[in-house]
């Protein structure tokens, strides 16, 4: 019985460290005090509304500037739903739960299931931010399954590190793609930046550097803070279940007019003609200028085809995912009209002229930093918000000799910043787990805690090292 009693006090003293406990003390203050995402969102809709009125704006003008760009952001909400959509037909297929279940049979404790979780997250996230999400939560049901007392509040925030971390400084970053295609580049801002090359970006040492950094920090947030199965609140304990999804893949049509749900003719048919429209794609545009959210979506649709075989299956594995994209659907219009207020008021003016006047060729990719990171709360988009910043950000960068290639990688390094508090793209994996965004928050803030000094002063170190550039313009 002694014995007994002084393993369960070692267990309790286990994940009782000076993280775990700031990580569990913010995961109970989450719970109880961050809103829900949709409310998150509510919040900056009158925060924002609020300083356009200090801006000069009146009341009338702000309603039409919001409701103006109430649907800006449509096409991009329903790509953001097919990422739901599509990710999530795949990650249930047959084949690819089979290699979900070889991968979430590794950790065998609490700690280094989060930690291992949080690593596939940052590293899937390095191809794709899309795919992340959706793999990275059906890895966390799976995971959660097989692994007795995982805090399921650590465990979802380690999942969605990919988007809180180092998602903008791989091959899905919308700022870098598009800076180096020069028809995705606005004509004025061609002027100004002409092409900047992937070479310059998210090819360069100083990148990977970055990337390494916050790979190994994340990862041992993760271990450290992650509570003792004796501490933890299970996903159990929450009321959330994760139980095994069959799909029909064995059943056979019971009337004639069912023999095409079962059968594979429509489904090549169709693979057949979206694969010759992406080899077109691939051809003329190249690899990575061709992979965009389009792109994405129609290949991730294709493959989940193949991979459920049977229009039945696929069929059945898309109804489940529907429902996922609720908050999606709700929420994306409110950071439309979020995005034309500050446009129309000059807010985002008086931000860029505020940083940029108080700026030296030192100081100068820093305060990019911090300008992108605070400007992200209100507009959390990765691509769109880039190109809101890029002119204004660039010609300062000429005037100051500052490489441009490397302001675009300040912007990648601090926008990632605001998505760890930011419910906006952490609404695929909240449909994906059935976690709510205040059940996240508590760790992510502690990552964001240690991210935003480590980000700001490589920011600033690597840029001592990184030369002036001259725009190459055609």
């Amino acid at each position: 019985m002694q014995m007994k009693e002084l393993d369960l006090n070692n267990q309790e003293k286990k994940g009782t460290g000076i993280l775990a406990r700031l990580g569990g003390w913010l995961a109970d203050w989450s719970e109880r005090w961050f809103p829900d995402a949709y409310v998150f969102a509510a919040i900056a809709v009158a925060v924002v509304c609020v300083a356009a009125l200090f801006m000069g704006r009146s009341p009338v003008e702000i309603s039409i500037d919001f409701g103006k760009s109430f649907w800006a952001l449509t096409t991009f909400t329903i790509q953001m739903a097919f990422v739901v959509i599509g990710g999530y037909i795949v990650a249930v297929a047959p084949p690819v739960k089979r290699l979900v279940g070889a991968l979430a049979s590794v950790p065998k404790t609490p700690k280094v299931a989060v930690a291992y979780v949080a690593f596939i997250a940052m590293v899937s996230s390095l191809l794709s931010w899309g795919f992340s999400l959706i793999f990275a939560g059906v890895l966390t049901k799976e995971v959660s399954k097989r692994v007795k007392g995982i805090d399921y509040r650590a465990m979802g925030a380690a999942a969605y590190l990919g988007l809180g971390s180092i998602w903008a400084l791989g091959f899905s970053s919308s700022a870098a793609l598009g800076m180096a295609t020069k028809s995705s580049i606005p004509a004025e801002l061609y002027k100004i930046s002409g092409i900047i090359s992937l070479a310059h970006t998210i090819l360069t040492w100083q990148n990977l550097v970055m990337i390494v950094a916050l790979i190994a920090l994340s990862v041992w947030i993760c271990y450290a803070s992650c509570p003792s199965a004796a501490k933890a609140k299970t996903a159990e304990m929450a009321g959330i279940t994760y139980g095994d999804e069959k799909e029909d893949t064995s059943g056979k049509a019971a009337t004639p007019g069912e023999y095409l749900e079962y059968s594979p003719i429509l489904t090549i048919i169709i693979a057949l003609l979206g694969m010759g429209y992406l080899i077109h794609v691939f051809i003329t545009q190249g690899g990575l200028a061709a992979m965009d959210l389009n792109t994405y979506n129609l290949m991730f649709l294709i493959v989940g085809m193949l991979l459920h075989w049977r229009p039945k299956s696929y069929l059945k594995a898309a109804a489940r995912a529907v429902p996922m994209t609720g908050g999606i659907l709700i929420q994306f219009p409110l950071y439309a009209g979020i995005y034309g207020v500050l446009m129309n008021s000059g807010l985002t003016d008086v931000l860029a002229n505020f940083f940029v006047n108080i700026s030296t060729k030192g100081t100068f990719p820093v305060i990019v930093g911090i300008y992108s990171a605070i400007l992200g709360l209100f507009l959390p988009s990765g691509g769109g918000k880039w190109f809101v910043e890029a002119s204004y950000l660039l010609d300062a960068a000429k005037d100051l000799n500052v490489s441009m290639g490397w302001v675009v990688q300040c912007y990648n390094a601090a926008e990632a910043l605001p998505n760890f508090i930011n419910p906006f793209w952490m609404l695929p994996l909240l449909g994906m787990t059935g976690v709510k965004a205040r059940d996240l928050a508590g760790y992510s803030i502690l990552q964001l805690i240690f991210h935003t000094p480590v980000v700001l002063i490589m920011l600033w170190l690597l840029a001592k090292t990184i030369p002036y550039i001259p725009p190459m313009i055609q």
